[in-house]
């Protein structure tokens, strides 16, 4: 990991201070969860920065400016050896049936009324009587399901006028370049159900599975009659399911395709009053996944898994590593902090997940792991000394 963060590109000409020792300074930062330049800019004085970076802390300014010449490739680098390695050692298992999944998203992690960059996407926004110009950077990101662990691979900034399928396909494009057999299947919410995403995907030789939405859309509509004249088949108590193939409504993706469908129920006891409600959902699922290679219950599964990227992904990364955090506006900054707290999450759940024992793992959270590594940074800090009078 060393030698990778070493050979990680830098633009500056004559640096004082290495692209290494920023790039490790910022991974401690998101590893320990500190959430603020300036916050980690208060620990200087802890000895723990003398042996992990053998230099002294940059500055709170340092690190929010050399984010900006640094090289994404070289972080791209660093998360693709690290899945290198987790699948020499067998800890990548299939997410269901056999098949590894990909699931792309996107995510937008800040707007504003009053400062913009190069890169920064626009929108109207209606506000009261009024109408105002908001700034925006928006990602498409790509998360690896395998077992029980949560692999980011790759992310990619929208780019200004660009919808969200076009930053999709430039994104798996280069993670199949660098990822070629890494992944079965490819999932995504509705938005996803566009003929461009489902060519592309044949092209390179991967199935496809996709929300499918829209009352408007003939597919939907086919598909709603023809499931009102079979029967379902029970997948458990609380799930029942229809599966037809051969579906020819979609012309644009020049194949037939597959709907799955559910209906399900599930208990849910409210907080307030304490009283046990009934939800039923309804779920239509478009694959080009054969019903040989994929049976019912795992088109279900599936489906299913790809609220992993918003539950096990962005959710923890929002709320946990603080990666929403605008810490430099700056296009390549901004990306680099993305990777680095992508890469910093894939260490910290391999490590937890992979590395400590079994007993460790069922008797302590992985919050109580991440205080852990912060109290590292934390001890031996110069107490502030008596209070005044």
């Amino acid at each position: 990991m060393s030698q990778l963060i070493a050979g990680i590109g830098d633009r500056r000409q004559r640096p004082r201070i290495g692209a290494a020792v920023v790039v490790r300074s910022l991974l401690a930062m998101f590893l320990a969860r500190v959430g603020s330049l300036h916050a980690l800019s208060q620990t200087r004085s802890s000895p723990f920065w003398q042996s992990w970076l053998e230099a002294p802390l940059p500055s709170a300014d340092t690190l929010g400016r050399v984010p900006e010449g640094l090289a994404a490739d070289g972080l791209r680098n660093v998360l693709g050896q690290l899945y290198t390695r987790l699948k020499r050692n067998k800890a990548l298992a299939p997410t269901a049936f056999g098949l590894t999944a990909l699931v792309l998203d996107g995510h937008e992690s800040h707007a504003t009324y009053r400062r913009c960059c190069p890169g920064c996407c626009q929108r109207i926004v209606h506000v009261g009587e009024g109408e105002h110009s908001q700034f925006y950077h928006r990602w498409v990101t790509a998360m690896l399901l395998c077992g029980e662990l949560r692999l980011w691979l790759d992310t990619e900034p929208q780019r200004p006028g660009e919808d969200e399928v076009a930053t999709a396909l430039r994104l798996l494009a280069r993670v199949l370049r660098r990822y070629p057999r890494a992944f079965d299947v490819v999932l995504g919410d509705a938005l996803y159900t566009d003929p461009r995403f489902y060519c592309f995907c044949q092209e390179h030789g991967k199935d496809v599975l996709t929300v499918l939405k829209n009352e408007q859309r003939d597919l939907l509509q086919d598909a709603r009659r023809l499931f009102e004249d079979s029967a379902p088949r029970t997948l458990s108590d609380t799930c029942e399911a229809w599966d037809l193939s051969g579906f020819t409504t979609w012309p644009q993706v020049g194949r037939a395709v597959r709907v799955v469908r559910t209906r399900e129920t599930q208990q849910v006891r409210r907080q307030r009053g304490r009283a046990t409600e009934t939800l039923r959902t309804e779920w239509f699922w478009v694959t080009t996944l054969s019903a040989p290679r994929a049976c019912t219950a795992a088109a279900v599964r599936l489906g299913h898994a790809r609220w992993e990227i918003e539950n096990q992904g962005f959710n923890e990364l929002v709320t946990r590593w603080e990666a929403n955090h605008l810490y430099r506006h700056h296009p390549n900054a901004l990306l680099i902090f993305w990777l680095l707290a992508m890469l910093a999450f894939n260490l910290f759940f391999a490590f937890a997940r992979r590395h400590l024992q079994l007993q460790r793992r069922d008797n302590y959270t992985t919050l109580h792991l991440a205080c852990c590594f912060a109290a590292q940074i934390y001890e031996g800090l110069t107490p502030l000394g008596p209070r005044s009078p």
